[in-house]
Formats: structure tokens, C-alpha cells, sequence
């Protein structure tokens, strides 16, 4: 399998952005992302998908939305909707009927930042998911960039740290909708998770001064998504998305903080006596199974089953476990960096069935 650096979370100047669709190509070039997905407010702006190139580097840019009912106060319920082909924000007014019309038009909807929380010293509000109850969804934003610095930043004086030295922000995804998560799959859910950097580059003035904060380059080599496709890029757009959206749909894929050190090369899989999954997949119990997690480099880690841990290492690079267990298992990895221990990788869970 290929793997590909996705960015998939991001806004321009169409909603409440700073830049253009030019400046983020520029950006994710210079990351080096394989793939970006702008997804402004409630607008869809497709002519904007292609690719942008510096010399022998390419990166492949496709169109999304982010939804939500702009008449709800304070507002709810967030979607990211890929690969819909048509504007679908008329049914934001119902979250149900809006992730209805994602699967019609043969789209994929992910739960935007649902732990999202209200952040007093910017004046800003949470816009959490609250309507908990839908079905038929394809996964949730696990981790979500702006988010995390809303989280964490309880006083102005926090927000004024933050907006200098953004590479302290992160610590992981949100521990409650971590336990959310491991409760829907333990229902029986197929819920596949993305990470996004919720990239708006805002300019921001304080008498004569002027920044921008969280600039899209910053943001872009922090949360990504990194998926797993049968062949590398190809150059051509149709055959391009098609690969980069069934990844996401089939959990083909894991949520990384590449800023402490890139996740490339991760793989979490699962052989059996005539089977192989990867992460996103099922198998069967049958006989016995070997759960492998091979990491780019040493780190803490641990290994969950329907959301509990049964193994935990430290500095490792490779682990296995060999298992006759039905259960959903999922692989975390932790680094120390800036004298604190940060979440690293999580993956999407493999289905070990009856």
C-alpha cells in the first residue's frame, strides 16, 4: 500500500479564511503534504480542485465543505462533507437529514470537532456536536487543531502564549470524545477517524502590531490524517480523488501530530493463518491472529481493545500480540517533546469478528 499525507480540514478567504486556494497549494508544497482538502462554510467552490506543483513536487487539492445550520445560536453540530459533488448546506437545518443526503449523493460526512469547547478570553463559543443520536455518518474528527488550542487556552494571557509559540498547543485528541469514540465501535460501529488542523491563518492586530496566527504552513505539518492507497498519485483527478476518498471511507488510515516527528511509516495490521488486514479492516478470529504496530521510530505506545488497554510499551519501535480475541483493536503512540509527553499516532481499529 502507498501511503499519502492528508491535510483535510481548512478554510479560505470563501468563508473565514485569510488566504486563497493559490496560498494554501503554496503552503502544502512546502509542508510537504500530499493532499489538501479545502472545506470552507458553507460554500462549495469545485473549480478550485487540481493540483499544485514547485518543481518535482505535487500536491493534489480537492474541495469539501464544512455544514452547519448558520441560523442555530449559538451554533451546533459541524459536518465535513467530501466528495458530495453538489452544495448541500439546505439541510443543515437537520443533522440527520443532512448526513441522509451526503450517503445519497454518495459523499462522506465526518463529525467536525465535536468536543469543541467555548473559549471565553477570544470571545469565542462552542461549537461542539450535540445531536448524538444520528446514524449513517462516516467517522468524527478524532483531532482537531483549533480545537485543541480553544481547550487549552482558558486565560488571554494562555491565547497570547499560544499565538508565539503554537508548537506547545499540542497534547492529543480530546480524552472524552477518545472514550466516545471507543463506545460507539464498541457498539458495533463503523466509525472511521480523521484529524484536521482547522487551518484559518487569521491576521490579528494589536495596536501597531501585526501576526499571523497559526500561519497555514505552521498548521499544515501538525494534525494530519495519513491514508493508505493501492498505488501512489496519478496524476489524474478523477482516478486521484477516488483513491483519497475510498481510503477515508474505509478507515484506511490514522490521525498523526507531525510535528514532533513525522508519522510516515506507520502500520498497524493483523495477520491471520489466510488473512491480512490493515488498519480500517475486518477478520476473523478464527485460529489465531498477530496484532503488529510498526513505528517510524521509538515511542511509548499502547494497544486497546473495545476501548480498554491490554498492552502498553515504552520505547519501543515494533510490537505484536497474538490473539483468538473478537474485538475492536486500536494502537496509540506517545512522544516526549518540549518536556511533555504528547499524543503522537492513533490509529483507525481493526475488526477482529466471530
Amino acid at each position: 500500500m502507498n501511503e499519502l499525507v492528508v491535510n483535510l480540514h481548512m478554510h479560505t478567504r470563501y468563508s473565514d479564511g485569510s488566504g486563497t486556494h493559490h496560498d494554501i497549494g503554496l503552503a502544502a508544497l512546502k509542508a510537504g503534504l500530499d493532499v489538501v482538502i479545502v472545506t470552507d462554510h458553507n460554500v462549495l467552490v469545485q473549480e478550485a480542485q487540481g493540483y499544485h506543483r514547485d518543481g518535482k513536487k505535487r500536491c493534489l487539492m480537492l474541495v469539501g465543505e464544512e455544514i452547519h445550520d448558520q441560523a442555530r445560536q449559538p451554533q451546533k453540530n459541524h459536518l465535513l462533507v467530501f466528495n458530495a459533488g453538489r452544495e448541500l448546506a439546505t439541510f443543515a437545518h437537520d443533522p440527520q437529514i443532512l448526513i441522509d443526503n451526503v450517503r445519497r449523493a454518495g459523499g462522506l460526512s465526518f463529525l467536525a470537532h465535536p468536543t469543541d469547547r467555548a473559549c471565553p478570553p477570544i470571545k469565542e463559543t462552542a461549537i461542539d456536536w450535540v445531536d448524538w443520536g444520528v446514524q449513517g455518518y462516516t467517522g468524527i474528527e478524532l483531532w482537531n487543531g483549533l480545537s485543541e488550542f480553544k481547550n487549552h487556552t482558558p486565560t488571554y494571557l494562555h491565547a497570547l502564549f499560544h499565538a508565539f509559540f503554537p508548537q506547545f498547543i499540542g497534547r492529543g485528541p480530546d480524552e472524552a470524545l477518545l472514550a466516545r469514540w471507543d463506545s460507539l465501535l464498541a457498539e458495533g460501529r463503523r466509525v472511521a477517524a480523521i484529524g484536521g488542523s482547522d487551518a484559518h491563518a487569521f491576521h490579528v492586530s494589536a495596536g501597531p502590531l501585526r501576526r499571523t496566527v497559526f500561519p497555514y504552513e505552521w498548521h499544515f505539518q501538525t494534525v494530519n490524517t495519513h491514508i493508505f492507497t493501492p498505488s501512489p498519485l496519478t496524476g489524474r483527478l478523477d482516478e486521484d480523488a477516488r483513491m483519497v476518498y475510498e481510503a477515508l471511507a474505509a478507515g484506511h488510515c490514522f490521525v498523526a501530530y507531525d510535528l514532533p516527528a513525522s508519522a510516515r511509516g506507520f502500520r498497524f495490521s493483523a495477520q491471520g493463518r489466510e488473512q491480512t488486514a490493515l488498519m480500517g479492516d475486518e477478520i476473523s478470529a478464527q485460529g489465531s491472529l498477530t496484532l503488529q504496530a510498526r513505528l517510524p521510530r521509538s515511542a511509548d505506545g499502547r494497544l486497546l481493545k473495545d476501548g480498554k488497554v491490554i498492552r502498553e510499551w515504552s520505547s519501543a519501535e515494533a510490537v505484536s500480540h497474538i490473539t483468538d480475541q473478537p474485538g475492536v483493536y486500536r494502537v496509540e503512540a506517545y512522544l516526549k517533546y518540549l518536556g511533555r509527553r504528547r499524543g503522537w499516532i492513533f490509529s483507525n481499529p481493526i475488526y477482529v469478528r466471530e
